[in-house]
Formats: structure tokens, sequence, C-alpha cells
């Protein structure tokens, strides 16, 4: 069985597709990613890392988007 991981615990350029949502993360939050194109099955990459961890910018429909650490952690993927 596979270990379900998140955004957050991607290597730098690393590439992996949306499973999912975190069951404890806020739905409006939720809704507001699937709003920015954070959709299952979307292939995305970890492109950069701030200089202390946090936030993070990912790679996704042509366009990055940053995310602190904690957000990142509502997003489930798996590696590619």
């Amino acid at each position: 069985m596979a270990v379900s991981i998140t955004v957050a615990d991607l290597q730098l350029n690393e590439k992996a597709e949306v499973t999912g949502f975190s069951v404890g993360c806020d739905k409006s939050y939720c809704r507001k990613l699937m709003s920015m194109g954070v959709l299952p099955n979307t292939p995305i990459s970890l492109v950069r890392v701030a200089p202390l961890g946090d936030p993070i910018e990912i790679r996704l429909r042509d366009y990055q988007l940053t995310l602190r650490r904690e957000e990142a952690r509502c997003i489930h993927v798996r590696r590619l």
C-alpha cells in the first residue's frame, strides 16, 4: 500500500500528481485551492523553497503558486 504524502513532503524539483485534500483542512480553503486549479490528477512540482523552508512554490497548469508549508499539508499527492 502506498504511503499518503502531501505537497509539503516533496523534495525540490520532484514531480507529483494531486490525489485529494486532507480531511482536517478548512473546506473554504480547499475550495479556494480548487478554484486556482489544484484538482485531482493535476501534475505539480515543487520548484522553490524559501531560505527558512517556508513558504514553498509549486508549479501547476503553467503557473507558479506560493503556499505556506502548513497550507501545503492539505494537498495529498502521489509521486510520479
